[in-house]
């Protein structure tokens, strides 16, 4: 085995990976998507052209690769499921508030988790950042204008359930209306 094809064949493993995380997180959202509260497509980002574009170079060389010549094409394949398929339709999850939790850019967070909320205004966008109190790390989730007031008397739903609560972070003295974090 040369170098190229043992380079190809531990890429295509590292894309396997990504690629069974991509259609779990896709699996999720469909078991999810009938639970939505307040949810809305994802901006297209930057380098969409260039990732389908990347795709169809994978699949002319997979179908080169094992038409004509006969070799194994597992690495390629596996890049070509990840650029072709899997980011395009990764990119058709809806972010936003579900039932059981905020779905934000990066991952999904049970309310249950939330330990701590905080808006970021910008001239254009609104971001909510939510901070996991298992983790130890937040999350960003961007909110549309159109939507803002609605996510923020959402949260405050939430709050007030007790679905969201932050006691235990911080110095609580008792005077605190955890309704006013959203």
């Amino acid at each position: 085995m040369n170098l190229l094809t043992g380079t190809l064949l531990l890429l295509g493993a590292g894309f396997l990976v990504a690629n069974a995380q991509l259609l779990l997180e896709y699996a999720r959202f469909m078991r999810r998507r009938r639970g939505a509260l307040l949810i809305w497509s994802s901006p297209r980002p930057a380098y969409d052209g260039m990732s389908l574009g990347l795709g169809v170079v994978l699949g002319v060389l997979v179908f080169y690769k094992v038409v004509f010549t006969g070799q194994q094409a597992f690495g390629e394949i596996m890049m070509f499921l990840y650029y072709g398929y899997l980011v395009p339709l990764s990119r058709r999850i809806r972010r936003g508030f579900y039932e059981d939790g905020i779905w934000a850019d990066s991952a999904f967070i049970p309310y249950n988790e939330v330990g701590g909320i905080s808006w970021r205004e910008g001239e254009h966008s609104v971001s909510l950042v939510v901070i996991s109190r298992l983790r130890n790390l937040a999350r960003r989730l961007a909110v549309p204008l159109e939507h803002y007031g609605a996510a923020r008397r959402l949260l405050r739903d939430k709050i007030s359930d007790h679905e969201i609560h932050f006691s235990g972070t911080g110095l609580d003295l008792g005077a605190h209306d955890e309704r006013d974090e959203a």
